[in-house]
């Protein structure tokens, strides 16, 4: 199936599945054909064919993401109020992960990465 994200004011706010028959081939050529489908059932504004592979876009639709038009990409909704947005449309800590081995989880109200418990 493909996954279509509708963009408003640059933000991903729906998305919705159309059958492969309906598209008929593969991303690039599938994506007016299926706005057009989206169109004739009723449903308007912008709508771009996402990848859940990250074929391309860079990274699939999430709702509450952003749409980079410069860029063609998706970018994912900042999870922490203290990450910036790089040049690459990755958000990045205040501080790096640690290199050290272990499971390590971004603790947003001391801005530090803590390991998480060995199972």
């Amino acid at each position: 199936m493909a996954s279509f994200a509708k963009i408003e004011n640059g933000v991903v706010t729906q998305i919705i599945k159309v059958l492969d028959v309906v598209v008929g081939s593969e991303y690039p050529a599938s994506e007016p054909v299926g706005q057009a489908f989206i169109a004739s059932i009723g449903f308007d504004g912008e709508w771009l064919q996402t990848s859940f592979a990250a074929a391309f876009r860079k990274r699939e639709a999430q709702i509450g993401g952003t749409y980079d038009a410069e860029k063609d990409e998706f970018v994912y909704a900042r999870d922490y109020d203290s990450w910036t947005l790089d040049a690459n449309n990755d958000w990045q800590p205040p501080t790096p992960m640690p290199t050290s081995e272990g499971d390590w989880h971004w603790k947003e109200s001391e801005q530090a990465w803590v390991a998480l418990p060995s199972q």
